[in-house]
């Protein structure tokens, strides 16, 4: 993928509890829906985004600036897709409907 034309997004992250388990769960699981090479960068710390141990390595509290890198032939879905569930707080339509439900 090394041709392929790189995508790059920076977000903040909003969630209160910053990127914990559960999100950091939900965020690698999201990003292994997408072929292309995806890494997250925090500072100089460059890790892979399918991997939810690498995410939590990251140690992303509330405020925390992070920059979504993808390449390959679906990088810029994939960077837009992981970018909504930042920015909604690590909500998914799964969560959403749970909080209307109750």
């Amino acid at each position: 993928m090394v041709d392929m034309p790189v995508v790059q997004k920076a977000v903040v992250v909003s969630n209160p509890q910053g990127l914990h388990a559960r999100p950091a769960e939900l965020f690698s699981r999201l990003a292994l829906e997408f072929e292309s090479d995806i890494e997250v960068i925090r500072d100089d710390l460059r890790i892979d985004a399918k991997s939810i141990l690498n995410v939590l390595t990251l140690g992303a509290a509330q405020g925390t600036v992070l920059v979504l890198e993808a390449r390959g032939t679906d990088a810029e879905k994939a960077i837009e897709a992981l970018e909504r569930l930042v920015v909604s707080d690590f909500k998914t339509d799964e969560t959403l409907s749970q909080e209307s439900s109750s």
